[in-house]
């Protein structure tokens, strides 16, 4: 079934407003929200907000706590996120590293003691909307084996890329598995195999099988061993640039997953030749990547465009339990 924008958005707010949130909170949470959907990545937007609500009254995300900078060294600021919802802290962040940009042409925002951001390319677009590059990233409970172990040690620790366009922003939002958890559900719910290679199976045999994945707990890194090292460094690199939780100090529990570390950087490019120029070079790069043909190539963000263009005018695609569930709890 289908519903429209303004009612994805309208019932998220209500319920958040229910459950304490302020009112200009509320409608911005709401809003994160509604607009993961409206861009199709399903995993993360109304299918995830039940759970979201789960954690609020269990007490992990703290409603009415926002972000404060707790140190400051020029173009580098530490902010803690004090357990509040883990979306706002984020666009928080963003929003400063941004500012921080206008200032220095470079900005850094580490933050700790966050929740799950819920899709981590809403921050890329939130910068390319303001006109940044932007780079940013989260580490996570540990949920990854490293390569060569069956051990779930390191986190997908989510990696987002955003360089602003005019003709269409390029955003690369990516996990360091090579599926991640919420796709290989997507997928099982489905009946469909995973399109490559997701993971291992309990013997220890790849598979794209995702609810063999999901029972061995064994994803596979993307890039195989070259993944498995990116998610490492990620994780170090926030651990230490906001002195906060690595993967292995997080709880492994997706409704207690809290106290995570993320970092967001912001580059503006108005300093570098002003946002003609940049805007040249991208589209250049754009134009050379459309001369190999073939309708599966398109830059990271391409396809987002045109299924939001879609879900806005025909509605956007709900799962009718999760929207119900979701009806009942406004």
């Amino acid at each position: 079934m289908r519903v429209s924008y303004e009612e994805l958005h309208e019932t998220l707010r209500r319920t958040l407003l229910k459950v304490g949130f302020e009112q200009g909170r509320a409608d911005l949470c709401a809003r994160l929200f509604a607009d993961t959907d409206r861009d199709g990545v399903y995993t993360h937007g109304l299918t995830r907000f039940p759970r979201f609500i789960e954690m609020i009254g269990r007490g992990v995300v703290d409603v009415s706590a926002r972000p404060l900078r707790v140190e400051a060294h020029g173009a580098l600021e530490r902010w803690d996120g004090r357990s509040g919802a883990g979306n706002l802290n984020a666009h928080e962040s963003m929003e400063r590293a941004v500012g921080l940009s206008r200032q220095f042409g470079v900005g850094c925002v580490a933050l700790r003691n966050t929740n799950h951001w819920m899709r981590g390319g809403s921050y890329g677009w939130q910068a390319a909307e303001a006109g940044v590059l932007a780079v940013c990233w989260t580490n996570t409970m540990p949920n990854l084996p490293p390569w060569g172990s069956s051990r779930p040690l390191l986190g997908n620790n989510p990696l987002v890329i955003a360089v602003p366009r005019p003709a269409g922003h390029v955003v690369l939002d990516m996990a360091m598995s090579q599926f991640s958890y919420g796709s290989l559900a997507a997928y099982r719910e489905r009946g469909e195999l995973l399109p490559v290679d997701g993971g291992f199976d309990s013997e220890g045999r790849l598979t794209r099988d995702p609810r063999a994945v999901e029972e061995s707990a064994r994803p596979l890194p993307a890039g195989y061993w070259k993944g498995s090292g990116l998610a490492l460094l990620l994780d170090m690199a926030a651990a230490l640039l906001s002195a906060g939780l690595a993967t292995h100090q997080i709880p492994a529990d997706p409704l207690a997953e809290t106290r995570v570390s993320q970092v967001f950087l912001a580059f503006d490019l108005t300093s570098l030749g002003g946002p003609e120029n940049a805007a040249r070079i991208a589209d250049d790069i754009i134009t050379n990547l459309h001369t190999a043909g073939g309708e599966g190539v398109c830059y990271p963000g391409e396809r987002t465009l045109r299924v939001r263009l879609e879900n806005l005018q025909d509605g956007i695609p709900v799962d009718a339990s999760v929207w119900e569930q979701v009806q009942k709890l406004s």
